[in-house]
């Protein structure tokens, strides 16, 4: 218990970052994830072509390698951001790959004829997919978005071995104070526990409200 009296407000530092990390890059994912759902559905050859290379890259990459990439890569040609955002921009362009096929499953949930009587009606694909796909396609994939927005939670540790601050980089100080191993790692453990706990609260919540009866 010493570990973590003695050490509040590190751990809270390290918590409130992995909590930043994750609210940013599920904004990001999810963003991203739906616009490239609409890529790989759309009717224009050139957009699928850029969906599907999209959730095949990088849903076929480490993620370590991917944080490499952004964190070491993209500044030796003159992109210059904080760590924090580089983490970002991993994390969140990773976890859309995956969030696009979820959105996608749940596109190909929607009847054929929901998007024929729209265009009918004279919408554009845009208004479509925006107005009458995707509202029915989120209500079918609420539960496998919460799974993967909770290990982009998990995923976000990855972010402590590059400089960024988050819950599993306060084990570095704690180490170097001399203090257990044992339970430094326990009460991060503990951290990670209570926030996949949270998000999953809420997608609960979400699934009951708005999702299909199954």
């Amino acid at each position: 218990m010493d570990v973590l009296t003695e050490n509040f407000s590190l751990y809270g530092e390290g918590f409130w970052g992995t909590v930043k990390l994750t609210v940013y890059s599920s904004l990001l994912a999810l963003g991203v994830g739906v616009v490239m759902a609409g890529f790989r559905v759309a009717p224009v050859r050139a957009l699928r072509v850029v969906g599907t290379t999209w959730v095949t890259v990088l849903r076929n990459t480490p993620l370590t390698l991917l944080f490499f990439a952004m964190l070491l890569g993209l500044p030796r040609f003159g992109v210059a951001l904080p760590f924090e955002l580089f983490a970002v921009l991993a994390l969140g362009c990773y976890t859309s790959s995956f969030i696009c096929e979820a959105v996608r499953s749940g596109i190909n949930t929607v009847p054929v004829g929901q998007g024929e009587a729209a265009r009918s009606l004279g919408m554009t694909f845009g208004q479509t997919l925006g107005t009458v796909v995707l509202p029915q396609a989120f209500r079918s994939v609420i539960a496998p978005i919460g799974s993967t927005l909770i290990a982009l939670a998990k995923n976000s540790a990855i972010a402590g071995s590059f400089s960024v601050v988050e819950l599993l980089s306060t084990y570095k100080t704690l180490s170097e104070n001399g203090y257990s191993v044992v339970w430094s790692f326990v009460w991060i453990a503990l951290g990670y526990l209570i926030l996949t706990l949270a998000i999953s609260a809420l997608f609960h919540v979400l699934e009951r409200r708005w999702g299909v009866p199954r």
